[in-house]
């Protein structure tokens, strides 16, 4: 397949990390693909497109707003790319209308399939049951709930609407990955437990929970350590909630870092204490290949795809003593560990891995291309 991915992302988002994961699986299975960029994202989105595997990139403008000059520039581009490619898939609006409109202009009717990447209301108006119902032939969402909101809507019947969550990197999330180095510069005794939260430090993602749940583990007289690994605006106020929990001793922070399965590899329990997600929450499905016990509140995709005691244990989101209750069973049994993190690992190599996501993804374009029911 010949396949043109336009993404307009100006910075390192999920649909960004999406779209060049995808593009590089699906390179890596001997499909050609090209995935178009905003201009001047270099080095926010494109050298982070290549680690993750897309190696041949074009740029566009992709304006904000309605730009007539530069957006017929964009046009004529997609236009003539347009001759060369089977399906074209858009991953955000600005480029989603310049692709049916270059459809329309050139008559060239090629496949064009729409990610949605997010939790958001689509107003089913004039405009969009035409971008919808007429241009697009297929839309893509990265979990269920939201391909729930999108019928919803009712933009399109539900055969033409697919829920494809997962796409991790089982080859870099590697199980057998040495994670000693990594416990080594927190200063951590191979004997100390390690839990681990990888995530941006905003308020959404529930820190301050987790901080509450290891002050109660500590005062039950518990040996372990928590790391955060990320960044974000609110780091200062998570940093006065340890604080006052009087948990700096047992909380570090290690901010950005680049070797993250090196990381995930030193925890023996993996936390995802969101209150609440709107999105793919790729963090899981790297925890999940990494073969980590993971403990992950209800939201968003976490119980489409995981299963209580099965290949996790879940619990309510925003709420510390049952995160306490989970991450304490851990602790106290390795082999439920052991257990909980090999069904992981093959959760994630025979489900979630971005390889099965784009052999899916390749079957529906294929029908779409031979014109076949999806």
């Amino acid at each position: 397949m010949k396949v043109l991915q336009l993404m307009s992302c100006r910075g390192w988002s999920s649909d960004a990390y999406w779209a060049a994961r995808i593009s590089g699986e699906l390179e890596r299975a001997g499909h050609q693909v090209t995935l178009v960029c905003k201009r001047g994202t270099e080095a926010r989105v494109m050298d982070r497109a290549r680690d993750a595997g897309a190696h041949h990139l074009e740029t566009l403008g992709f304006a904000g707003g309605l730009k007539p000059i530069g957006d017929a520039a964009d046009l004529r581009r997609i236009i003539a790319w347009l001759e060369t490619c089977d399906v074209v898939h858009v991953h955000r609006g600005k480029e989603h209308w310049l692709a049916a409109l270059a459809s329309r202009v050139s008559g060239r009717r090629l496949p064009l399939v729409r990610t949605r990447h997010i939790v958001q209301p689509i107003r089913p108006h004039a405009l969009n049951r035409w971008l919808y119902r007429d241009a697009t032939h297929l839309v893509v969402t990265v979990t269920d709930a939201i391909r729930r909101q999108y019928l919803a809507s009712r933009l399109a019947p539900p055969e033409r609407v697919v829920a494809l969550p997962g796409g991790v990197d089982v080859e870099r999330f590697d199980p057998a990955t040495d994670g000693s180095a990594f416990r080594r510069s927190l200063g951590l005794e191979m004997d100390i437990p390690l839990i681990g939260i990888v995530s941006g430090l905003r308020v959404m993602k529930g820190h301050t929970v987790a901080i509450e749940a290891a002050a109660r583990l500590a005062a039950d007289g518990r040996r372990f350590r928590m790391v955060f690994i990320g960044e974000g605006a609110v780091e200062p106020a998570v940093r006065r909630a340890v604080t006052a929990a009087r948990m700096e001793e047992r909380i570090a922070f290690v901010g950005f870092t680049r070797d993250l399965p090196a990381a995930m590899a030193a925890f023996d329990v993996a936390l995802y204490p969101a209150l609440e997600s709107d999105g793919m929450s790729r963090v899981i499905f790297e925890y999940l290949a990494m073969g980590r016990a993971v403990v992950a509140s209800r939201v968003g995709v976490v119980p489409e795809v995981l299963a209580d005691g099965g290949n996790a244990l879940l619990v309510p989101a925003g709420e510390a003593e049952p995160l306490a209750l989970a991450v304490g069973r851990l602790l106290d049994d390795a082999s439920l560990r052991a257990k909980l993190g090999a069904a992981a690992a093959e959760l994630a190599r025979t489900r979630l891995s971005g390889a099965c996501v784009a052999r899916r993804l390749v079957a529906h374009y294929s029908a779409l291309r031979d014109g076949r029911p999806l």
